[in-house]
């Protein structure tokens, strides 16, 4: 198990090699697509990317508009209030000090409180551009052919560390490449997305997200391991929606701004066009690393893994002597067991006691001159410790070297 481990930490994650996180990155964008609409505020009007694409300049962020509410020609001049904002509401003229601002409105009050015939409740009156905005966002998105919209997305990477740069757009001497490939399960490394392709990989329905926009990730994953060929490094493409589109009467779901344009009449008075655009932002964002072979991490995670193995056998070890039901087993087979000398000298003397004829026997015999009579006395013993045991428990009759050893000899 531990050099399996090892091995899968080592060669899988790739822990002889170096890394570098810390990238480099920059995004270009690139919107394409036409479509035609008419209405009673604009009439009849084709919109291109210089339309609906904010900012035109295309960046790592980038806006789509897919709903609006139009306000035409508005200019500065006196009005009343909307009666949807609960502070721009009256009784009387004294409700609407003046020179001050509505809160959360639209300008600034007058003095006078507008009522509609014999209402007892009114509006303040403000200097403001007028009229008001007072509608409310269309059922249907006004830009729902945006869905066949594309995309194309750049970007350029490089990993300091390494000196390693590097594109997401294919190497190829094909030109017609950009021009008829589009990101898919068939092409992954086109770098051209339909939009209407990009929303539904996070699970929403596009034609729903239009009407009060959203907020749609792009997460380009880049991991490149380097001690292989370069052309073998290229990106991953993430998609989820950032916006909270679970709450759907939520009023912090959807995506809004206002922006205006503004004209000149013939007699030099300015007045502009007010939009609330409703749209799907897109958010491109990029991670990666790169990995490089290096002698320093290799020896220090070797010697990591080693010890791992090291420890690894001892808590196996504790594991199976302890804690298991038949730890005695693999106790008997892991530890050799060894007696002292005391226990030895007594099998030894039962087993003489035995085997008494024999001993008689042995003692008929001439003894060995050793030198002493010392020195045969301790003979004696030794030969009746060195004699086999008869019992089950000694079985083969053998004495351990180390109780031979043990033995102490007498001298004269």
């Amino acid at each position: 198990m531990s050099l399996s481990r090892f091995c899968w930490v080592f060669l899988v994650k790739k822990c002889y090699q170096d890394t570098d996180s810390s990238l480099q990155s920059s995004i270009v964008t690139k919107v394409k697509g036409v479509t035609f609409t008419n209405t009673s505020e604009l009439g009849e009007r084709l919109w291109d990317v210089a339309d609906y694409v904010i900012p035109p300049q295309g960046e790592n962020v980038f806006f789509v508009i897919t709903n609006l509410v139009v306000t035409p020609n508005q200019r500065q001049e006196t009005c009343a209030e909307s009666e949807s904002i609960p502070d721009a509401l009256c009784c009387e003229d004294s409700d609407c000090p003046p020179g001050e601002p509505v809160v959360a409105g639209n300008g600034v009050r007058t003095g006078r409180c507008l009522r509609a015939g014999s209402e007892q409740k009114g509006t303040c009156e403000i200097f403001a551009w007028c009229p008001v905005e007072t509608k409310s966002s269309p059922a249907k998105p006004l830009l729902g052919e945006a869905e066949d919209f594309t995309v194309y997305i750049k970007n350029f990477i490089r990993f300091p560390k390494f000196n390693f740069s590097k594109t997401n757009v294919l190497d190829t001497t094909d030109r017609a490449f950009l021009k008829s490939c589009k990101y898919g399960p068939k092409d992954p490394y086109c770098p051209i997305f339909r939009l209407g392709s990009v929303v539904s990989w996070t699970g929403s329905n596009f034609q729903e997200i239009a009407v009060q926009g959203g907020v749609i990730g792009i997460q380009i994953e880049w991991d490149c391991d380097l001690d292989r060929a370069p052309s073998e490094c290229y990106p991953r493409y993430y998609f989820n929606r950032l916006d909270n589109r679970f709450s759907e009467n939520s009023l912090s779901s959807g995506y809004n701004f206002r922006f205006a344009k503004y004209y000149r009449d013939a007699a030099g008075v300015e007045f502009r066009t007010l939009f609330k655009a409703y749209g799907i932002r897109f958010d491109v964002m990029v991670n990666g690393k790169a990995g490089k072979f290096n002698i320093i991490p290799t020896i220090i995670n070797v010697g990591s893994g080693v010890a791992l193995m090291g420890v690894g056998s001892f808590f196996c070890d504790l594991v199976l002597i302890y804690f298991i039901k038949k730890s005695h087993f693999y106790r008997d087979k892991k530890y050799e067991e060894v007696r002292d000398l005391e226990v030895l000298a007594q099998m030894a003397e039962s087993s003489q006691q035995s085997v008494a004829p024999d001993a008689a026997g042995l003692a008929e015999q001439p003894e060995v001159q050793d030198g002493g009579g010392a020195q045969k006395e301790n003979g004696c013993v030794c030969r009746q410790l060195l004699q086999p045991a008869r019992s089950g428990r000694q079985g083969n009759g053998q004495v351990n070297v180390e109780q031979l050893q043990n033995l102490q000899t007498v001298e004269a």
